[in-house]
């Protein structure tokens, strides 16, 4: 693995391990939690099998980053808007009227934009043969289907816990179609990552 990698790496633990500092709602980030886990380990265990290009590597580190802080606040309590009122005397919320916290809106989109370069070098390693561009359809189907089997997840695990637990950790906040709105998300940003993923081939 190379330095940059493990600086990458190194980095995602140590806002993994901040994020735990006095938890709020320990159960809830828990539950998110374990795919912080299982996603570092694989990979870690991906990484050293097929060799990610760096920038790759990089950029599902950032989404685990970024994941991690969502987590500590369950999503929808991640206080941006004061955030960047206090940052740069800006508020979102009023600047687009918006009435719900976002941020569970932009961890899909990131999903997207953020796993497809690995996914369409791993389709390459398995399959030599693949164009890019048919490497890439693929990686945006693997997004597709994994945002729906996410979505398949959160609901059986909502069904296990109490109804304020489960809106707590679902996040839906009243919004009916929300994994509606979190898979086209993802697929959106999956698509849009196509510069992204063709640099990094190139490479």
């Amino acid at each position: 693995m190379s330095t940059a990698k493990k600086a990458a790496f190194a980095t995602v633990l140590a806002v993994f391990a901040a994020s735990w500092i006095d938890p709020q709602w320990p159960l809830e980030q828990t539950l998110h939690s374990t795919l912080t886990v299982l996603g570092l380990a694989a990979l870690w265990w991906v990484d050293r099998r097929w060799t990610l290009g760096s920038g790759a590597f990089a950029a599902i580190c950032a989404f685990i980053a970024i994941h991690c802080i969502a987590a500590r606040w369950l999503y929808s309590n991640v206080p941006y808007d004061a955030w960047l009122q206090a940052a740069l005397h800006w508020s979102p919320n009023a600047a687009f009227g918006w009435q719900r916290n976002h941020f569970d809106r932009l961890i899909h989109f990131l999903y997207g934009v953020c796993f497809t370069p690995a996914l369409v070098q791993l389709a390459r390693h398995a399959w030599p043969a693949l164009r890019l561009g048919q490497a890439f359809s693929l990686a945006v189907m693997v997004v597709m289907c994994s945002s729906l089997v996410y979505e398949w997840f959160e609901w059986g695990i909502a069904l296990l816990l109490s109804p304020e637990a489960a809106e707590s950790y679902n996040g839906q906040q009243g919004d009916l179609w929300d994994a509606h709105a979190d898979m086209l998300l993802a697929t959106l940003g999956s698509v849009l990552a196509w510069p992204l993923a063709r640099r990094e081939l190139r490479r």
